[in-house]
């Protein structure tokens, strides 16, 4: 509840106001029987019509006032909703760029999708129900009662009995019902994961063809969905059904008793009507109250998703540095190590190398050699283990997160667009770019083929880039990196989808585009690095080598491995 009460307390005076407005609605409703009763029992019995006309007009006075107080709870319902919905969510979103890679996985895609969509919504109803149907109960009760004494004690009383009966049926079905709802939210999350997989791998499924395997586990789990929800809804046409049936007895019962009442003189005939109304105004307040909170426990599991990630401790700390001043030694790995969460052994191992500003620093190695990882140890996607990483002179743990970016563009081993159109996806790079500059960068990153596209720089771009080729969208998140003005860029595997021609084409452009910043190329083709200052050869995780193509052929016998699987004629033509 700590994290509701932080999101509502920024609109206080709002909540405090719209609990306000809904209570005036329910006194109105409470005070028409009032005067209904004394139409009765003075304007009918003295036949008086002035006096009735009169208690008629008070009635249309505090209807309309009780009306606009619904209405304006409504809207005012609808205002809150809309911005503790909005906040949430934002804080969400939020907290996931906080978190590494390690920590947004333990929660997966799905799930995230799941609580920030569906899990919110649910908070936002349930907030609205519970200012619209469950505040005003204790009023509505209070108020019912206190009218009913005024009007006979024992009427007082049986009001008293009854509405204690609806409460206690609330709280049994309540416990019953977060049971249900509490598995009803976490089938949810499974079925987002599984019809996610099927989506995103329909390819594999066809090439299988595993159709029918998936299908009877999408069948499955939406099965599990479909029983739990029947189970919820039996819930509410129990609920329905109890209620109906008190209600009726409740009338049975003023009738009754309220007829010996005024058989014995202690009451008059428009009492009856009052009381029934009064009843049926209460219990009607308390049966959709006992609605509410049978929701209430599926809220309660939404809540406790939400503080679940909101909650969650950053696996990486920020730093405090801001402004960092550039050094010659872009990047420097002292003695680093690292491993994963929860795995058995280092995936890198005592790494020292330096990259400089002006000179081309390569890694290659073989598959799961830990190739990508050094670049993302030096973005603090994760942190070292042991040893430390220096970026412009600073370790990087002492740099804030955004310091440290703003001088480093990456380039990822999956390419990835987003949806818009060529010159939004450039604009990452640099927001104020110039229509000439994206040119003259797409030009450099042999990405000449938008020139060519209808629309140019305003050519669609579908989520993930996936109406370009791989080569055409390894090719833009090239250009797109290259937008940026960095200290250091990083190409992940980033030609890995290029023809011979169109990588040497490329490589030859940006030695000159980025001679004064430092480059780092993972890579797997020994093409792409024979030209580097700097080669680094890894062997599960460690450092079998460190020096240019020629030294490595006659020094490392790894690398040697890899030139003479790639290379016709084997390493002594490497060169040519």
């Amino acid at each position: 509840m700590k994290t509701i009460f932080r999101f509502l307390k920024p609109y206080g005076k709002l909540c405090v106001f719209t609990v306000l407005v809904m209570i005036l609605d329910v006194a109105g409703g409470l005070f028409v029987p009032r005067l209904t009763a004394d139409m009765i029992n003075i304007g009918v019995e003295s036949r008086d019509l002035s006096y009735m006309f009169e208690k008629g007009a008070a009635m249309l006075v505090v209807t309309l006032i009780a009306g606009a107080g619904a209405l304006a709870g409504s809207w005012l319902c609808a205002d809150l909703s809309a911005k503790l919905g909005r906040d949430m969510r934002n804080a969400l979103y939020e907290k996931s760029l906080e978190l590494s890679e390690h920590d947004f996985e333990q929660f997966g895609t799905g799930s995230m999708i799941t609580r920030t969509l569906n899990d919110i919504n649910i908070i936002q109803q349930s907030v609205v129900w519970c200012i619209q149907m469950v505040l005003p109960v204790p009023a509505a009760c209070i108020m019912g009662i206190v009218m009913a004494f005024a009007i006979d004690t024992v009427m007082g009383f049986l009001l008293i009995g009854i509405t204690a009966l609806i409460i206690a049926l609330a709280i049994l079905v309540t416990r019953r019902a977060s049971e249900i709802f509490g598995l009803l939210q976490r089938l949810l999350d499974r079925m987002n994961v599984v019809l996610r997989e099927n989506l995103t791998g329909v390819r594999v499924i066809r090439a299988f063809r595993k159709e029918k395997e998936e299908e009877k586990r999408m069948r499955k789990t939406f099965e599990d969905y479909a029983r739990t929800s029947v189970s919820a809804n039996l819930l509410f046409a129990g609920l329905e059904s109890a209620a109906l049936f008190v209600i009726n007895i409740c009338i049975v019962a003023i009738l009754w008793i309220g007829g010996n009442r005024i058989g014995a003189g202690f009451m008059e005939i428009g009492d009856i009507t009052a009381l029934t109304e009064y009843s049926i105004l209460i219990l009607f307040y308390i049966i959709m109250a006992q609605m509410v909170i049978i929701l209430l426990p599926r809220s309660r599991v939404c809540l406790g998703r939400i503080e679940e990630v909101l909650g969650k401790e950053p696996e990486i700390k920020d730093g405090t540095m801001e402004h960092v001043v550039g050094n010659a030694d872009a990047v420097c790995f002292d003695h680093v190590s690292f491993r994963f969460p929860d795995a058995d052994e280092n995936a890198l191992t005592d790494l020292n190398f330096v990259c400089r500003k002006g000179e081309t620093t390569a890694v290659i190695g073989g598959t799961g050699s830990g190739k990508s990882t050094i670049a993302k140890l030096i973005l603090r996607f994760h942190d070292v283990t042991k040893g430390t990483i220096s970026v412009n002179g600073v370790d990087v743990r002492h740099q804030t997160q955004r310091a440290l970016r703003e001088r480093i563009a990456y380039v990822p081993q999956k390419a990835w667009l987003f949806s818009g159109s060529i010159g939004d996806n450039l604009h990452d790079g640099d927001e104020n770019a110039s229509g000439e500059k994206m040119r003259h960068v797409l030009s450099v990153a042999q990405a000449d083929f938008v020139s060519s596209l209808a629309n140019g720089l305003d050519a669609h771009v579908a989520q993930g880039g996936t109406n370009y080729s791989g080569g055409q969208k390894q090719r833009l998140s090239i250009a797109r990196a290259l937008m940026k003005d960095a200290d250091l860029y990083i190409f992940d595997d980033s030609f890995s989808a290029l023809d011979f021609k169109t990588d040497a084409a490329l490589r030859q452009a940006l030695r000159s585009e980025v001679r004064d910043a430092a480059v780092l190329i993972i890579a797997q083709r020994i093409n792409t690095i024979l030209n580097a200052d700097q080669i680094i050869v890894l062997d599960e995780g460690k450092i079998a080598g460190i020096g240019k193509h020629d030294e490595l052929l006659k020094t490392c016998q790894v690398y040697r491995e890899i030139a003479d699987s790639q290379m016709k004629g084997g390493g002594s033509n490497a060169g040519k």
